[in-house]
């Protein structure tokens, strides 16, 4: 057993500690740190595809809650024994910092925040998550830690020597169970399924940066390729995960979702295929507007004053017909 072990991946015995009366936990860092990660890489993204500063912090303000609140909807349905089944208890359903949150009702429900925040700022929704693809598999990378501070979402047995080593863990007290002696309990070495999805993410996030580098990507085709390669590594990295879920068929619901979800993402970039990138001029409106507001702070023109309080227009679809000039009629 000690030899396998020291070839094994060493998990943690902590992810709570006590800093006065409050818990610092590992979990909760890992998804804070995600998504200022992901917010950081699709600000960059967005400005250099002609979108204003600032806008992806304002929809972030939206997505971030609901997403959190889908992802945790979607993991209790999908997992509701420890809340709904026998010894259960719901109230536990709250406890987000224990860990437990659903990507596909994060993705879901995220999106429904970032519609909102996209239609009042006037911003074509399928744009902003072509910017925000990559930066969200690299969010989910560095989630991934989380659950590896957690002891949880392991896989089968293993003695292969990346195999992860597991403790007994207290999940209520964010740490390993010990034994007469002091020492933390262990399970034995499985498969470490939340490496294997951090690896593959990373992977995947490169190859949406490349894609969309290469060919232009518009209309939502690179968030597409982010859900179509996601999913296909979910589906097989599912498939040897041991944690409780919810199974149909003898097949567990995330790997349906995986096929499903990830066959209309398919299915979509077909579809949209050959559309130009749409032409995003918040940036350059941004910078005008910030001229404007500076002459007239210098000048005190109430004409530049005016067009500085002027609204950003949204971006232009090089599909739409050309405006009418005055004096036409449609």
């Amino acid at each position: 057993m000690s030899t396998e072990l020291l070839a094994a991946i060493p998990s943690p015995t902590q992810g709570v500690w006590d800093i006065g009366p409050f818990p610092l936990r590992a979990y909760a860092l890992c998804i804070i740190a995600g998504i200022v990660i992901a917010a950081w890489m699709t600000e960059k993204r967005w400005v250099a595809r002609g979108g204003a500063p600032g806008d992806s912090l304002d929809i972030a303000v939206w997505a971030v809650p609901f997403g959190i609140v889908g992802g945790r909807v979607y993991h209790v349905i999908t997992t509701p024994e420890p809340y709904w089944g026998e010894n259960g208890d719901p109230v536990r359903a709250l406890y987000i910092w224990e860990g437990g949150l659903g990507i596909w009702g994060a993705i879901a429900l995220g999106g429904v925040g970032a519609w909102i925040a996209c239609r009042r700022r006037g911003i074509p929704l399928p744009a902003y998550a072509d910017a925000l693809a990559p930066g969200l598999l690299v969010a989910q990378a560095v989630g991934r830690l989380g659950n590896w501070f957690n002891n949880e979402l392991y896989g089968r047995a293993t003695d292969l020597p990346w195999g992860l080593t597991i403790h007994e863990w207290d999940q209520s007290a964010g740490r390993a169970v010990t034994d007469a002696a002091g020492n933390p309990v262990v399970l034995g070495t499985f498969q470490p399924t939340f490496l294997y999805e951090l690896l593959w993410n990373l992977a995947v996030a490169a190859v949406v940066i490349w894609a969309d580098r290469r060919f232009q990507l518009s209309h939502g085709r690179a968030f597409a390729l982010y859900v179509a390669g996601y999913c296909l590594g979910r589906g097989w990295i599912e498939t040897l995960r041991i944690d409780e879920a919810e199974r149909f068929f003898g097949v567990r619901l995330n790997v349906f979702t995986a096929v499903v979800v990830g066959l209309a993402a398919v299915a979509y970039l077909v579809w949209q295929r050959g559309r130009p990138r749409e032409v995003i001029t918040r940036g350059e409106e941004f910078r005008a507007r910030e001229a404007a507001e500076k002459s007239a702070d210098d000048d005190g023109d109430e004409t530049a004053a005016e067009s500085a309080d002027a609204p950003l227009t949204s971006a232009k679809d090089p599909d739409d017909p050309p405006a009418p000039r005055a004096g036409t009629t449609t």
